[in-house]
């Protein structure tokens, strides 16, 4: 019986042993950086192929990932994409939920909504509604908004525009009366008017006679809709046509048709190379990184998120210098710098 006793006391001490020099996800390594695994889950109501909106957020994805990587974090993504603004995206939020996801980000306005009706259900899973608004009214902890001031890049993009349409009328290619900008809208939401706003404003600081028509297509993601009111805003007479739609299609009828464009969400200067001078963008991988600090780091996370060019979380992609004006890429600067210092 003291044999068995000894050799159950010696089989114990070893396990102990083993034990203790064991390490999970959330140790220590040697190098002293903290190693952590976050799930997320990422529902998006197109795909990457739209290169434009759902792009720029297969776009933050890789860079925060390689961000958090260098900080001993692993992200583990869950992407469902092509998803509308309706119940598809509850049962999403459920899947991603069940699944295991640490927080579930949704990437368009619509779908709020049906995020709220899943998050009361899964009240350990972050919900992110991206371009929201109502998440920080709902009453629950996990739910929370985030946007950046966009607004700030497209009056960047809209002293682009300008410089080029003072370029036609210096050149005698059009007069001021034809200073005619056209833009595609999504919808008449304040996201869109204020961007509009901005926009239009950046472009009269520069030629104080241009005009602008909007032309709304009532929907985010139509690629049709939008090559379609592009067109239209060409067979008007507009010089220049800009966009607040996620897709490439205005971009390349205003080449077709021989005017100018500024884009949104991606460079769609390689779509349209004698038509597009450059695209305002977010860039949420600044918001994403502060999350996953957050997660890591047991800190709240904002209800109400936000930030701008000073931030970094609002830029211009590379200006398209073989058809800009002399002197735009100085002149962003300049702009860029006042918006950064208030």
């Amino acid at each position: 019986m003291k044999k068995i006793l000894a050799l159950i006391l010696a089989l114990v001490m070893a396990l102990s042993l083993v034990a203790c020099g064991s390490k999970d996800d959330n140790d220590t390594p040697d190098d002293g950086k903290k190693t952590n695994t976050i799930k997320v889950g990422l529902i998006c109501i197109g795909d990457e192929n739209d290169q434009g909106y759902t792009y720029n957020f297969y776009r933050a994805k890789d860079s925060v990932t390689e961000k958090m990587a260098a900080k001993g974090v692993t992200l583990d993504w869950n992407i469902i994409t092509n998803i509308g603004e309706d119940d598809g995206c509850t049962d999403a939020c459920v899947e991603l939920a069940e699944a295991g996801c640490d927080v579930v980000i949704c990437n368009s306005y619509g779908h709020e909504p049906y995020m709220l009706k899943a998050a009361p259900d899964y009240p350990n899973v972050q919900f992110i509604g991206c371009t929201n608004l109502n998440s920080q009214f709902a009453g629950l902890d996990n739910c929370h908004n985030a946007f950046a001031n966009i607004y700030e890049g497209r009056y960047v993009a809209g002293v682009v525009a300008g410089m080029k349409i003072k370029e036609l009328i210096d050149s005698g290619k059009i007069t001021a009366d034809q200073a005619k900008i056209g833009y595609v809208g999504a919808f008449p939401f304040a996201e869109v008017i204020s961007g509009f706003t901005a926009f239009y404003l950046g472009a009269r600081s520069i030629v104080p006679e241009v005009t602008m028509t909007v032309k709304y297509v009532s929907s985010w993601s139509d690629a049709t809709a939008e090559g379609n009111a592009a067109q239209a805003l060409c067979d008007e007479g507009c010089v220049l046509i800009s966009q607040h739609s996620d897709n490439t299609t205005p971009a390349t009828v205003a080449q077709q048709n021989g005017v100018f464009h500024v884009g949104y969400n991606n460079d769609m200067t390689g779509i349209a190379p004698e038509a597009s001078l450059l695209s305002s963008r977010i860039d949420w991988s600044v918001y994403f990184e502060y999350v996953f600090d957050c997660l890591v780091n047991g800190e709240t996370i904002a209800k109400d998120w936000t930030a701008g060019i000073k931030d970094g979380a609002v830029v211009v992609t590379e200006l398209n210098e073989a058809i800009a004006a002399e002197g735009t890429a100085d002149k962003i600067a300049e702009v860029e710098a006042g918006l950064a210092d208030g």
